[in-house]
Formats: C-alpha cells, sequence, structure tokens
C-alpha cells in the first residue's frame, strides 16, 4: 500500500464525537451501561483475595476470579474503556467509577507483586493494567493513576521474562508458568512507549524496547511469512507495537513489519474480513480456509476486531491509504456489530461461526479475554471516524454522528447522516463562523464502480478513484452541504483459490448471509440472548484436508433451502424488496432465499459462504 511521505494524521479526540442513532452508536451505549452496572467490590475482588486483603462482594466468575484461568485480566480494559467512555459522553458517574476503581486498585498492590505468582498471564495482565492507568489519567482525569502505575510496573517486573517471549502452541495444563508459555509478553510495547509519553519515566521506553519482537518484525519487513501456525489475535496486535514503535523511535523496520503483516493477514482473510480460524494463522496458498468452513471457530471477533481496527488506524494515519479504511469497515460491519451484546453474567460473544450450519453464540466461559476487548472496540469507533492534518478533514467512517475540531482557531462542525451501509448515500453539513479554506477528504472504497460528489447540489469536479479519498479544496461557507453517492455493487468472493466454488456474496461493504430458517425475520441490533451457548468445551476445529477440493454437492444436513445448489447470476440477481429493508432475496427456480448482515441476524441459522454449481465471474 501507499508510501510513507506526509506527517501522521492527526486522531481526534473521544469528545470531538457525538454518535447520532445508528450502529455504532447503539453498540458504543450498550457497553457502556453494561460497564457502568458491574459491581465494584466483584470487578476488585481478584487483585484484593491475591494480596490477601479483605475481599467484599460476591466472585464473577469465569476466567476472572482469583484462582481461575485468568485472574482479574480484563479490569485494566474496562478501566480503559470506562475513561474512554468519559471522554466521549462527559458522563460524571463513569468518571466517578473510574476513580474509585484506580484508588481501591491501587490499596492492592504489594511490592513483591505477590499478585503475578502462578499466574499464566503475567505480561498480559500487566499490559492490560498499564493501558487502563494510562487511559485513566488521560480520560478520566484521574491523577493519582501515574503513582498506581508506577507501582504496578515495579510489582510487575520480576514476573516478567527478560525479552519477548513466544507462544508454546503445545503447552500443557499444569505447565511452569515461569516458562510463560501461553503469556502474550510480545503485545508489552505499545501500552509502555505509551506509559513513557505520559510520564517521561525512561522505565517504561526501556520496556517498550525490551519486549520488541524483533525476530517476528524483522521477518516481516523482509517479506517472510512468518505467521502460519501462530495465534492470531495476540500477533496482531502484536503489529500495533511495531506501529507505535515506529512512530515513537522512528524505526522504518517496524512499519515495514506492519505493513507487510497486514498484507498477509489480509491475504488470508474471509469476506468478512476476519481471519484465523481457530484462533491460528494458516499457510499461504493451502485450502485451510475453505477447510475452516466445516468447524464453527472461524474468527475471534472482539479481540481480533480490536487488534485489527486499531493496526490498520496506526497504518492509515502512518500512510494516508484509503484501503487501510475499507479493510477496517469491512470488519467493523461483518464482525464486530454483529456480536452478540455482552451480558451481565458475563457471558460474552466469542467466535464468529462461518460454518455451514452457523448459529450465533456465547463462549463456554464467563468473564473471557471478548469481554474486555467488545467495550473497547465500541468507544474506539470515535477515533477511527475522521482524522486531521495540516490542509483540512479526513472523512474515513460513514455513520451517524457530529464531528467537531479546529481550523486556525476556528471552530468547525461536520454532521453526518446517512443510512450508510445499507445504503450509498452519504450528505454532510459544515457549521463555521465565516468562510474557511480547506481541503475536504471522503474516502472512495475500492469497491465501488461509481462515485459521485455535489455541494450544495451542484457537481464537484473532485476525482473519485475507488481506492483513495476524494480531496474538495474550496473556500467553504457556512451551511455548504455536500452529498456523496457511491454505488453498493454486487459481487462475489471465493473462500480461497482451491474452493473457486464455494463464494460469500457482498453488497458494497456487507457480506450477505444466507438466512437457512424458514420464516425469520430480521429485528434490528442482534439480541441479548441465543439459545446456541455451548456448553463445556466445543469440539476440536476441523482439520484442514490437502489439495484441490472437489466440486460442490449438495449438503444433505442442510435445511431445504440451503441444500439447493445455486449458480453466480442467481447470486448476482439479489434485491432487496424495499427501499428500507434489511434484507435482501434471491429468487430460484424453487423459492425465495433471505440473505443479511451479521449485524441483521438474531438467533437464526446462516451462512457465509455458499456453494455454486458454476464458478464465479
Amino acid at each position: 500500500m501507499g508510501a510513507v511521505a506526509d506527517p501522521v494524521l492527526g486522531q481526534l479526540q473521544y469528545g470531538q464525537v457525538q454518535w447520532l442513532p445508528g450502529p455504532l452508536e447503539r453498540q458504543a451505549r450498550e457497553n457502556h451501561r453494561l460497564l457502568l452496572s458491574l459491581d465494584e467490590d466483584s470487578m476488585l475482588r481478584p487483585f484484593r483475595v491475591r494480596a490477601g486483603h479483605a475481599a467484599p462482594g460476591s466472585d464473577l466468575g469465569g476466567w476472572y476470579d482469583a484462582d481461575a484461568f485468568a485472574p482479574g485480566a480484563t479490569f485494566g480494559q474496562w478501566i480503559s474503556a470506562l475513561s474512554r467512555y468519559h471522554a466521549l459522553t462527559g458522563h460524571e458517574p463513569t468518571r466517578d467509577k473510574v476513580h474509585r476503581l484506580v484508588r481501591a486498585y491501587a490499596a492492592t498492590i504489594e511490592p513483591d507483586g505477590r499478585f503475578y505468582r502462578n499466574n499464566r498471564f503475567p505480561a498480559y495482565i500487566y499490559d492490560k493494567l498499564a493501558g487502563g492507568l494510562v487511559d485513566a489519567q488521560c480520560f478520566a482525569g484521574m491523577g493519582d493513576a501515574v503513582a498506581a502505575l508506577a507501582h504496578t510496573a515495579r510489582a510487575a517486573l520480576p514476573h516478567l521474562p527478560d525479552r519477548a517471549m513466544p507462544r508454546n502452541e503445545h503447552s500443557q495444563p499444569g505447565e511452569d508458568f515461569t516458562r510463560h508459555a501461553w503469556d502474550e509478553s510480545y503485545t508489552l510495547p505499545e501500552s509502555q512507549f505509551f506509559a513513557w509519553h505520559l510520564t517521561g519515566d525512561d522505565l517504561y521506553r526501556a520496556l517498550a524496547i525490551r519486549f520488541l519482537y524483533d525476530d517476528f518484525f524483522s521477518a516481516l519487513a523482509r517479506g517472510e511469512n512468518v505467521l502460519p501456525g501462530k495465534h492470531a489475535y495476540s500477533h496482531v496486535n502484536a503489529l500495533s507495537s511495531a506501529a507505535q514503535a515506529h512512530l515513537s523511535l522512528n524505526t522504518v523496520m517496524h512499519l515495514d513489519a506492519a505493513r507487510q503483516g497486514f498484507a498477509m493477514i489480509d491475504a488470508q482473510s474471509y469476506a468478512t474480513g476476519g481471519w484465523g480460524p481457530d484462533e491460528h494463522f494458516i499457510e499461504p496458498g493451502s485450502d485451510a480456509l475453505g477447510a475452516s468452513l466445516d468447524g464453527t471457530r472461524s474468527f475471534e471477533t472482539p479481540c481480533g476486531g480490536y487488534a485489527h481496527i486499531k493496526l490498520t488506524r496506526y497504518l492509515l494515519r502512518i500512510t494516508r491509504d484509503a484501503r487501510y479504511g475499507d479493510s477496517m469497515e469491512r470488519l467493523i460491519y461483518n464482525t464486530v456489530l454483529g456480536a452478540l451484546p455482552l451480558q451481565p453474567d458475563g457471558r460474552a460473544f466469542y467466535y464468529s461461526d462461518y460454518s455451514r450450519h452457523a448459529r450465533k453464540g456465547f463462549h463456554w466461559d464467563r468473564w473471557p479475554c471478548c469481554s474486555g476487548t467488545l467495550p473497547l472496540v465500541a468507544a474506539d469507533y470515535a477515533i477511527s471516524l475522521c482524522f486531521t492534518d495540516l490542509h483540512g478533514l479526513y472523512v474515513n467512517l460513514y455513520a451517524p454522528a457530529q464531528v467537531a475540531w479546529q481550523r486556525g482557531g476556528i471552530a468547525c462542525r461536520l454532521t453526518m447522516t446517512t443510512d450508510y451501509p445499507y445504503d450509498g448515500t452519504i450528505s454532510l453539513q459544515l457549521s463555521i463562523p465565516t468562510s474557511l479554506r480547506f481541503i475536504l477528504r471522503l474516502r472512495i472504497p475500492a469497491w465501488v464502480s461509481t462515485a459521485h460528489v455535489q455541494v450544495n447540489g451542484r457537481s464537484h469536479p473532485a476525482i473519485c478513484e475507488p481506492g483513495t479519498f476524494a480531496a474538495l479544496d474550496r473556500e467553504w461557507q457556512p451551511g455548504d452541504r455536500v452529498d456523496l453517492q457511491l454505488s453498493m455493487p454486487l459481487r462475489l468472493l471465493k473462500v480461497d483459490s482451491l474452493h473457486p466454488q464455494t463464494v460469500a456474496l457482498l453488497a458494497g461493504p456487507l457480506v450477505l448471509m444466507r438466512v437457512l430458517d424458514a420464516g425469520a425475520e430480521p429485528e434490528g441490533a442482534p439480541g441479548a440472548e441465543s439459545e446456541a451457548e455451548p456448553e463445556g468445551e466445543p469440539p476440536a476445529a476441523a482439520v484442514a484436508e490437502p489439495d484441490a477440493a472437489p466440486a460442490a454437492q449438495p449438503d444433505p444436513d442442510l435445511a431445504p433451502a440451503a441444500r439447493e445448489l445455486l449458480r453466480a447470476r442467481e447470486l448476482l440477481s439479489a434485491r432487496r424488496p424495499y427501499a428500507t429493508a434489511r434484507d435482501w432475496q434471491v429468487q430460484t427456480p424453487h423459492r425465495t432465499l433471505s440473505l443479511r448482515p451479521f449485524m441483521d441476524i438474531r438467533d437464526e441459522g446462516y451462512r457465509v459462504y455458499q456453494d455454486i454449481a458454476d464458478d464465479a465471474p
């Protein structure tokens, strides 16, 4: 993707974005409300118990408890998310909760770091705590957070490895924790760079450099694909450390690693933008992605979504390449926005299911890692919407919102109204106190066939080349209105080169998923309940079969509507029955099939990929 030549794009503050009703606003509101409802004593209990302090309240259960799989692992992420929601909304009770939690947590820190003894994840948990304390200071004005951060770092240090340790994918339960078999120390640098920038303390800079996973990064930078077999989410998350190392240390190798790594991930992604079936990367050119459709653990959605959106945000800001925005958008609309809402009892959406008999459900344990990342994903939509530079404003995502920024000391506001991604019409109303010259740049997705821009009802000569930002450079007047019209073409994407007759149908950025349950109707936002919650440990993921796949055959286990092989032209004839419909229909010789975006599927069965009788065009 694009060459690096210009300064990094500026990132808006959370408070500069005000959401209007829409799917992004809904998910942010749901997660903010859920975190506010959590009992503070229960949130603090693992830290108090491990410190030997009085620990009122009840255990949250699942992964979170003092002697559970990952004690208190999501606490730091919840502090981060609450701090960001305060910055986004100005809600004082949210800020007050952050302050209480940080003060109470700080009282549990023991100098010997006993919290980290007999703990599978000392680096992982310290990373999240450090990030949460940085955010508490930056976004919730918690002055004591910096001191708590210093105490946390010194308590954790004796329990951290001496360098970034590879994850041991063959570790066994009960294995010696000191070998850091399941830990993710290679994700630490990003939070440590943030701590260094906030405090100026060189301890954090030294820690960031100590845990840079340069064996991994240097191979990627050279173009060597070292991803296969690696844990997917954590290694994508590590690429944000590489991007932050580039910004903090001005190292070209780390930027090359982030860019090359992203390209390798993109090349083995599902149509939804997700990757890493059964949480691991696959061999390039293999049939493993297509073979993974026989399993249900397709994409670790909230965690993977958080890492992917963060990485594409870095790369977009550094390179100004609009295609990183395309990738971010595709993943948002086809994965995390369709996640079932996090429940007060800790049930959390974890895997997106891309199997032929797919249905949404929750993880089999309460409070898994995705219960920490989903609230962060939803908060961070705000800082992915628009960016700034010396010349004006970049509009990256299209969603109902108001954006405030300064131009030469003059307060500017942009109000965006749209039903995107269901419709390609986007309207932007400018509110400025006086005439002002700047460049407004609008992302033109690479998949569009046509794009047109009007200003105040008249065609504008901006070049709307797919895969770029269209630049509108003019003297803007108070009340100016910009209308962008994007075509929303239907197209087919095969799952991989060895399964040319297994395809997904897309309309614009949306993957349209085939509804398998007769009579199921879309009901807007995903529901809070699902009948598909697994009981106990799920079955092992399917093993990829070698060599080329045979011609597509109907699956006898599917419902009648799903057993029918389609033709490519039938899928490409899909239409919405009316202008505001949230589903598309395909008419076959035998029946009418319904297809929906992931965020409009609730508890009905669905299928992402369709088997067709002919190759996709």
